[in-house]
């Protein structure tokens, strides 16, 4: 049986997919933020009808939208909402963008959805995790009885290990661009999957780590459930725990957590 955030954050993914999927591919207004990225009108639409199902069922929680900024962001318990996270792959007409619900008590993150409504052929792909409750993934119509249980990789050495890397301006910029270079000839494979792809996969199994910056913190809230319920890890670069102010990321099974610790910015 679902929880009462799980019930209410898989109404809000919903009502957000039925927006999503019918503007895709189609016409929709895009316009630029000041800092080049680009939001579209189904953006803001698929974001109010978030905040719709979740202020009905937490009338009492915060609420920080990538589009409509904080409201309440005092209380206790603050939802954390991307409604495309990968808006640049959206307005492309690529399924690699999804829909990040997260739930943040005090310094906690305790609740994560990512739904990727186009993914698989148009199937979508859902994936979620409570604390103590693990990390699931199923089709976007699968009832949640029939869904899998999520494990990361048992990899533990870098020549066996597949990373994948994201969003990586700030770190060429950065001496420990030349620190990565030096672990990539280490490494079995490196790739470059993006938003919530390599997420979902590292809590998979399917890769063993996942280094990004220039992030933002409703990028990753729900994705950093997900990982560390699959028995993985989830820090910035730097090994600190996230916060509303993480813009790094090293995710990893747990193993090979430690070899990238020269990436810290």
């Amino acid at each position: 049986m679902a929880s009462p955030h799980l019930a209410a954050a898989l109404q809000a993914a919903r009502a957000a997919t039925e927006i999503i999927r019918k503007a895709y591919r189609g016409n929709f207004r895009v316009e630029y933020k000041a800092d080049a990225s680009p939001v579209t009108e189904v953006d803001v639409a698929a974001e109010r009808a978030i905040k719709a199902v979740l202020r009905e069922h937490f009338p009492d929680y915060g609420f920080y939208g990538e589009e409509t900024g904080r409201e309440m962001a005092d209380a206790e318990s603050l939802w954390l909402v991307d409604p495309i996270d990968g808006t640049k792959a959206f307005v492309r007409g690529y399924p690699i963008f999804s829909v990040q619900i997260a739930l943040m008590r005090g310094s906690s993150i305790e609740f994560g959805l990512s739904c990727a409504p186009c993914w698989n052929e148009g199937l979508g792909e859902l994936v979620w995790a409570e604390r103590g409750a693990g990390a699931w993934r199923g089709l976007l119509e699968t009832p949640l009885a029939d869904f899998e249980r999520l494990q990361v990789s048992s990899v533990d050495r870098l020549s066996q290990a597949t990373l994948s890397t994201g969003n990586l301006a700030t770190l060429a910029r950065a001496p420990q661009w030349a620190e990565l270079g030096r672990l990539i000839p280490q490494l079995h494979r490196i790739r470059g999957y993006g938003d919530f792809v390599h997420y979902h996969y590292l809590a998979g199994g399917k890769l063993d780590a996942v280094v990004e910056s220039d992030v933002n913190i409703l990028d990753i809230a729900a994705l950093s459930v997900i990982v560390e319920e699959a028995g993985g890890r989830f820090t910035d670069l730097n090994g600190r725990p996230l916060s509303l102010e993480t813009r790094t990321v090293l995710a990893s099974n747990g193993h090979v957590h430690e070899a990238f610790a020269g990436l810290a910015l």
